[in-house]
């Protein structure tokens, strides 16, 4: 299985998505194409996010995409009459899966619960390439999210992410070591591969850290991009590893 992870620097408007379909279009041969959270969106939308979050009937050009290959992707979403911050999922044409984010952050320097709406679960969802789970950023640091991904029981578990830069010191940034910790510990308790995709860039003085990277479910990090600079890479998933991984919990 070929994943793509597009680290990317979206910009604050819907130009985004005339990129995602470029970026789309160079990567037909890989069977996933990983963008991170609001990457049609951008990040700190604040009042401009009622005007230019998206209808799923303004996303048929992403869906036809998908006939080539399948697409994860975060966008600020119109659902019922709300504006959520969503991860999509599109497969074979279609829109097959939506994930609201749960957990929004609303302290220091985030706003989200001033914005947007918050779903309130996580489902997993087939594909042709196994079965999968999605979630935004801040869900991934709740012991409950971490519960209910190792209940669905995945083959992949994609982590969509805008995680800004912040505590350096000699030994690097904290929140990459943080956030690789979750990441190996959701593996080794899913059995499954993680995905994970941060975006890059700046926004009003907001700069993200990148790193994506993919964890097996071994726990270790088999590949990891570029610190604060955008980046394409292309890797490929070892499902044989989730069966070893099983086969060592069920007889150690």
């Amino acid at each position: 299985m070929k994943v793509s992870l597009i680290q990317s620097a979206p910009k604050l408007n819907r130009s985004n998505l005339q990129e995602v379909l470029a970026i789309v279009e160079k990567h037909h041969g890989s069977d996933v194409v990983v963008f991170p959270e609001l990457a049609l969106s951008g990040y700190l939308l604040q009042d401009k996010l009622f005007e230019d979050a998206w209808n799923i009937d303004e996303l048929q050009e992403l869906a036809a995409a998908s006939a080539q290959c399948d697409i994860a992707i975060g966008a600020a979403l119109w659902d019922n009459g709300k504006v959520y911050n969503s991860a999509l999922y599109f497969s074979q044409g279609a829109l097959v899966h939506v994930h609201h984010k749960n957990h929004l952050p609303t302290y220091g320097m985030f706003e989200e619960g001033r914005y947007f709406a918050s779903g309130n679960e996580i489902k997993g969802f087939k594909t042709r390439h196994g079965n999968a789970a999605i979630v935004i950023c801040e869900d991934m640091w709740r012991a409950e999210t971490l519960a209910s991904l190792a209940l669905l029981d995945p083959d992949v578990i994609y982590v969509l992410a805008a995680s800004p830069s912040r505590d350096f010191s000699d030994e690097g940034l904290l929140i990459e070591r943080q956030w690789d910790a979750l990441l190996k510990s959701c593996a080794l308790l899913t059995h499954a591969y993680v995905v994970f995709v941060n975006r890059v860039g700046f926004e009003d003085g907001l700069g993200f850290w990148g790193g994506s990277r993919v964890i097996t479910p071994l726990g270790e990090s088999e590949h990891t991009l570029s610190l604060l600079d955008g980046e394409e890479k292309t890797v490929t998933l070892n499902h044989a590893l989730q069966k070893l991984q099983r086969y060592i919990v069920k007889h150690s």
